[in-house]
């Protein structure tokens, strides 16, 4: 639904800027300077707009929200790793930590496999 949204969008836009471009020439193909140029700036940065909103700064917030997860976690948190699995931290050290899981066995994880702070 999404993706069918933004193309519906961009065809809107491709077409409002070649009807902007036919009225600023008059029809005619006899255009100098700026005039010709203005439809494709407008599109250009139309399309880096869009890029940024639907791709670089939702990236950007989800980066952000995992560097602030890796940074928060504490002893005796509990945790699921990328792998699903699901265990308390033991110990934690520069880049992995220790679970400690429901029969006692412990493991050492990657910090950057922790997707998950559960509730206790």
């Amino acid at each position: 639904m999404g993706r069918a949204i933004v193309i519906c969008g961009l065809a809107i836009l491709f077409l409002g800027t070649v009807a902007l471009a036919q009225a600023t020439t008059g029809g005619t193909t006899a255009s100098t300077g700026l005039d010709q140029y203005l439809p494709l700036i407008i599109l250009l940065v139309a399309f880096g707009l869009i890029f940024y909103f639907m791709l670089i700064r939702p990236q950007r917030k989800r980066q952000q929200e995992m560097t602030s997860l890796l940074a928060g976690l504490k002893r005796g948190d509990k945790v699921m790793t990328a792998g699903g699995i699901i265990g308390e931290i033991d110990s934690i050290g520069d880049t992995s930590l220790v679970i400690a899981l429901e029969e006692g066995a412990k493991m050492r994880v990657a910090k950057m496999s922790i997707v998950r702070k559960m509730d206790k």
